[in-house]
């Protein structure tokens, strides 16, 4: 399943809006809104290109529009793996920094009731006198406790406790939506038209490819490419993401009957133009599952079929 990312924002700042952007999913104010954001990549179409490949397809992030705020809304984005923050910048007095900092303590709060109901269950479980229960009251307390103080989690000095799932250590992406910023509104309406149209209105580059590169850069990923007779592919990866990993992002079968991966930088082929003289030229590499995937390598993943 591809990454996610929630948006979040005060009443008004248009998140929803901003939601339609980055998504053209047609979302609805109110209501939990889901779809996918591409990721704008140069590299892609020249890999096509020199596979063959008639068809380009585009990484993407999954994106979470939870409906409305407050702390128990933003629980929805327990299982996101960011969270943008849409600021108002359009309407008159508004103060952006002032909205950021009004975010990040509902958060807190979300988080605080959170551990709160954590800790009721884990003091009922423990009743039972089993010492590992007993310990891991103490531990959700003291979490509580600096939940309490003001400090999110991700400043906890140490392993949080098993199965929380914390809003306050997700990468927080902020974005102005207004002058200085991201005009959502124009964005929105511009990606109704067809592409050429709507960078024909832009002049220039969308400042949305901006956005989820933020998001991209603040998940750590990279991505690398499949290509073959029938589709190249853009694919996300954690950075430091092995061979073995970026085969299951593809297909777990690929990664259950895993044999060897062919590996060459996505510039290498271009300027080759095609694998043989890659290979020729000794610019393939075969490498075992622990290769750590570099970002732009083009990847073909040998596997045997119902292995595992």
């Amino acid at each position: 399943m591809a990454l996610a990312a929630g948006i979040a924002g005060l009443p008004g700042a248009g998140k929803t809006t901003m939601f339609n952007a980055l998504t053209r999913a047609g979302g609805v104010p109110g209501r939990e809104n889901v779809g996918m954001a591409t990721i704008a990549d140069d590299r892609l179409e020249p890999v096509a290109r020199v596979s063959g490949s008639p068809k380009a397809t585009p990484a993407a992030l999954r994106v979470v529009d939870p409906p409305g705020f407050g702390a128990a809304v933003l629980g929805n984005l327990r299982q996101v793996d960011a969270i943008l923050a849409v600021l108002d910048g359009f309407t008159p007095g508004a103060d952006p920094d002032a909205a950021l900092e009004t975010l990040r303590l509902e958060l807190l709060v979300a988080d605080r009731d959170h551990v709160e109901r954590r800790l009721e269950r884990v003091r009922s479980q423990a009743k039972s006198g089993e010492r590992a229960l007993r310990e891991q009251v103490e531990l959700v307390e003291r979490v509580l406790g600096h939940v309490e103080a003001g400090r999110g989690l991700g400043e906890w000095p140490g392993a949080l406790p098993p199965g929380l799932e914390p809003l306050t250590t997700k990468p927080l992406v902020p974005i102005v939506n207004g002058p200085g910023g991201v005009d959502a509104k124009l964005e929105a309406e511009l990606a109704e038209l067809p592409e050429d149209e709507a960078a024909a209105f832009r002049e220039g580059p969308s400042v949305l490819d901006a956005v989820v590169r933020a998001l991209f850069d603040a998940l750590g990923l990279l991505v690398f490419f499949t290509a073959n007779e029938n589709e190249a592919r853009a694919w996300t990866l954690r950075r430091g993401g092995t061979a073995l990993d970026a085969a299951a992002s593809v297909h777990t079968d690929l990664a259950r009957g895993f044999i060897r991966c062919e590996v060459i930088a996505w510039r290498d082929l271009v300027e080759c133009g095609s694998r043989a003289e890659a290979a020729r030229r000794g610019l393939l590499r075969i490498e075992g599952r622990d290769y750590r995937v570099e970002d732009g390598d083009v990847l073909t993943v040998r596997f045997q079929p119902g292995r595992g």
